[in-house]
C-alpha cells in the first residue's frame, strides 16, 4: 500500500491530544481562501512512501506519546487517498496507538468509512455558517461536512470541531453561536476550537506564483479570540 505525504511532524502538540506524529497528506481538493499549505494541494507532489516503513518510523517516537498522544494525518485532505490511511491506522491500532484524523470531512464513500474503522477521534473542520459560505470561500459543501459529522455521530466517534477565525468572515458572534448549536446537536463532538488565522503563508503562495486571497488581512485580536471563545459552552473548552 503506497501514498503520498507531503510531509512528517515527529512532535506535534496542537493537532489533537497529548504529544504526536503528524502525517501530513498529500493532495486537496478543497480551495479554502486561508489555506496554510497550498503547495498540499498536487496530488502528484509529495513523496510516495509505504505503510510499514511510515509505521517503524512512527514506532520510534511512541515513547514521547505518554498516555495521551498517538497520531494524527491530516493534509491536505486525508480522505483523498483514504485506503492508505485506513492501512496506516489499522496498523498502528496493531500496535496500540491512538490514532486522530484531521478532516474537512468532504468525502463519504466505503473508503471514507473503512478509515473510521480505525479511528479514534476526528478533528473535523466545520469552516463556514452556510452552504453559501463553503461555496465561495472553499469551493466544497457544507452539507458534505454535516453528512460526515452524522456518520460519526451513528458510529459515536469523538469529535473535536475547529473553526478557523477569519476578520470580516467568520469573526462575527453568529458564526460562533451557529458553530455552537452544531456541537450541541451532536453527542458526539467533545470539543470546539477556534484557531486564529495567521498570514504566515503568503510566503508561501508567492513562491508557487499564486495570488494570496487574503492578502493584507491581519489576524484577529487576542480580544476578539477571548470575546468569541466565551461564547461556546465551557463544557466543550476543556
Amino acid at each position: 500500500m503506497q501514498g503520498r505525504i507531503h510531509s512528517f511532524q515527529s512532535l506535534g502538540t496542537v493537532d489533537g491530544p497529548g504529544v504526536r506524529c503528524v502525517v501530513f497528506m498529500q493532495g486537496c481538493p478543497l480551495r479554502c481562501i486561508c489555506c496554510h499549505n497550498p503547495d498540499t494541494w498536487d496530488p502528484n507532489g509529495g513523496e510516495a512512501v509505504e505503510v510499514q516503513p511510515l509505521v517503524r518510523k512512527i514506532l520510534r517516537f511512541r515513547g514521547y506519546f505518554g498516555q495521551r498522544g498517538g497520531v494524527t494525518v491530516s493534509g491536505g485532505e486525508p480522505l483523498l487517498q483514504a485506503p492508505f490511511v485506513a492501512e496506516l491506522f489499522r496498523r498502528l491500532k496493531e500496535n496500540g496507538i491512538h490514532t486522530a484524523l484531521d478532516t474537512s470531512g468532504c468525502f463519504w464513500n466505503e473508503s471514507a468509512a473503512a478509515v473510521l474503522t480505525y479511528t479514534d477521534l476526528v478533528l473535523l473542520d466545520h469552516k463556514y455558517p452556510t452552504e453559501a459560505d463553503y461555496r465561495r470561500f472553499v469551493g466544497g459543501s457544507l452539507a458534505q461536512t454535516e453528512r460526515f459529522l452524522t456518520e460519526l455521530e451513528r458510529r459515536q466517534i469523538p469529535v473535536w470541531l475547529r473553526r478557523v477565525i477569519i476578520p470580516q468572515k467568520t469573526d462575527r458572534e453568529a458564526s460562533v453561536r451557529q458553530l455552537n448549536d452544531v456541537a450541541r446537536r451532536f453527542s458526539c463532538v467533545k470539543k470546539v476550537e477556534l484557531l486564529p488565522f495567521r498570514n504566515l503563508c503568503e510566503e508561501k503562495y508567492t513562491a508557487l506564483g499564486l495570488d494570496f486571497p487574503l492578502k493584507g488581512t491581519d489576524s484577529p485580536s487576542h480580544e476578539t479570540m477571548q470575546s468569541l471563545t466565551a461564547l461556546i459552552d465551557p463544557i466543550y473548552l476543556s
